[in-house]
């Protein structure tokens, strides 16, 4: 099978700074310390190679802070690496922070069409497919409000509606669907499962088990930005579920 995602011994360090500077006299003061604009390297992962076959649908696991949302930044290129390489093969399209991508001062209408505009689709394309995006994303009314007055709901349905209508050949998803409601969760995740049928490559993060070994093939288990597991979404997340539930013990596998 051919790789739509390749991951090879990937690294991200980022930078943090602990204090900031509010008046001239603490930057004087600061100009007599020893430490003064020390910056403090955080490396969110740490040589993590996987990868992700056309029409598989991956699951990334882990507590917050693991890298699971820095995984999927550096997969839709937000953020490049700071060693290693990455290989994306396919039209992307991204679910990631609530309201990225969207402008808040237009309304969810305009937006639809800016979006498209920036995966490359042409006004005339947006146009055939928005009543669908609107359709799926049943904003009524809404759809020619500002997005800046959306609640964090109606941001991932809109967000969710457009990602899936601009025929991605790769979907990423983040926790964002956590914010919906039931209902609309359930639809969702029924419209994730006909795109599988259809054979689009999915990477999935969740902290919700049973959700990623439904609709998982494999998942990846992050710690602390270091890859700790690698196989069948029933077996990772049974690894995971031990160590969180303090019963773990034994050797990690990897298929």
């Amino acid at each position: 099978m051919t790789a739509a995602i390749q991951f090879e011994n990937v690294s991200k360090c980022f930078f943090l700074r602990h204090r900031r500077v509010y008046s001239f006299q603490e930057t004087f003061v600061n100009l007599l310390r020893a430490n003064r604009n020390r910056r403090e390297p955080f490396w969110a992962l740490r040589d993590v190679s996987f990868a992700v076959q056309q029409g598989e649908t991956l699951g990334i696991i882990g507590t917050n802070g693991s890298g699971k949302s820095t995984v999927l930044k550096l997969i839709s290129r937000i953020i490049e690496p700071t060693t290693g390489r990455i290989t994306v093969s396919g039209r992307l399209s991204a679910l990631l922070e609530l309201g990225a991508g969207f402008h808040p001062d237009l309304t969810g209408r305009e937006n639809i069409y800016l979006n498209g505009s920036i995966l490359g689709l042409g006004r005339r394309e947006m146009k055939r497919k928005f009543d669908d995006i609107v359709a799926f994303a049943d904003l009524g009314q809404f759809i020619d409000m500002p997005v800046r007055s959306y609640s964090s709901g109606m941001h991932m349905r809109l967000g969710f509606a457009v990602a899936i209508h601009v025929d991605p050949e790769i979907l990423l998803v983040d926790e964002v669907l956590a914010v919906g409601d039931e209902a609309f969760q359930a639809k969702c995740f029924r419209k994730i499962e006909e795109l599988q049928q259809q054979g689009l490559t999915i990477v999935l993060v969740s902290h919700d088990l049973g959700e990623v070994k439904r609709l998982c093939n494999r998942a990846v288990w992050l710690a602390d930005g270091e890859l700790k597991a690698l196989g069948p979404s029933e077996v990772v997340t049974a690894q995971y579920h031990a160590r969180s539930s303090g019963v773990y013990a034994g050797s990690m596998e990897r298929a």
